[in-house]
């Protein structure tokens, strides 16, 4: 091997060392802010985390009652006032939950006998006096937190779950509306009879705002407007005569 050869083949491992990063250990990556967008995209690069505050409110949040399943728990958003009232596109969409979530035991008419009652869970009826004399509140925190036999159904958004509460009134016969009662369609279809996407979630994204922007100083307009009479700061201050 000639000296010109044996520096072509010694020069080529060195060359490889050299013009390559091999271990940059992280060091050059990417880097996204929390609810950065993505390039120039208005979709935020991720959804918003489970148990965020929606943007229509809450009834009673997490850290106000707790989602055990406690009878005092219950008791205690009995007073809640349901917010929704009785219509008739209220009452078909708890009619859709209602099949989805509570029929399997309770039954098409919420008298207790659902389809699971033939397996060993006890039917429920729904339809008793005692169930009637409970406020909206209650059945709304049933739902919400689940008890005894019963799981919690939070799945069932808020605004939903209130329809669910004006479907089971509706039910019982309490405001003298009749209601449609049974499947809303064969197993299998999809539609508008399955629940659709999110009521409580933004519907645009949220606007990003770069902690860098924090650095930077703000510039505030101290000019004033004169006119005969009067000079007027608009910085807020009083006017100087």
């Amino acid at each position: 091997m000639n000296a010109r050869t044996r520096t072509v083949v010694l020069g080529i491992p060195l060359f490889l060392l050299t013009a390559c990063e091999w271990f940059t250990d992280f060091k050059r990556q990417p880097s996204l802010w929390t609810w950065e967008a993505v390039k120039d995209t208005l979709t935020p690069s991720r959804g918003n985390p489970q148990m965020s505050v929606p943007t229509t409110g809450t009834a009673v949040a997490g850290y106000q009652v707790s989602y055990g399943a406690l009878p005092a728990t219950i008791d205690s958003m009995a007073g809640l006032r349901n917010p929704t009232p009785a219509s008739d596109s209220s009452l078909a969409n708890g009619r859709k939950y209602f099949q989805i979530n509570c029929a399997v035991c309770h039954g098409d008419r919420a008298v207790g006998d659902g389809p699971a009652t033939k397996y060993g869970m006890p039917g429920i009826n729904l339809t008793m006096d005692m169930t009637k004399a409970r406020s909206d509140g209650y059945i709304f925190g049933m739902i919400r937190n689940g008890r005894g036999l019963m799981p919690p159904y939070n799945r069932i958004e808020e605004l939903d779950r209130w329809d669910v509460v004006n479907y089971v009134r509706a039910l019982q016969g309490v405001g003298g509306k009749t209601v449609a009662v049974g499947p809303l369609a064969a197993p299998g279809v999809t539609g508008d009879k399955v629940p659709g996407p999110t009521r409580m979630g933004p519907n645009v994204p949220a606007p990003f705002f770069h902690p860098h922007n924090a650095l930077v100083p703000t510039k505030t307009d101290t000019t004033t407007k004169t006119d005969s009479t009067t000079k007027v700061d608009t910085t807020g201050r009083s006017p100087i005569r």
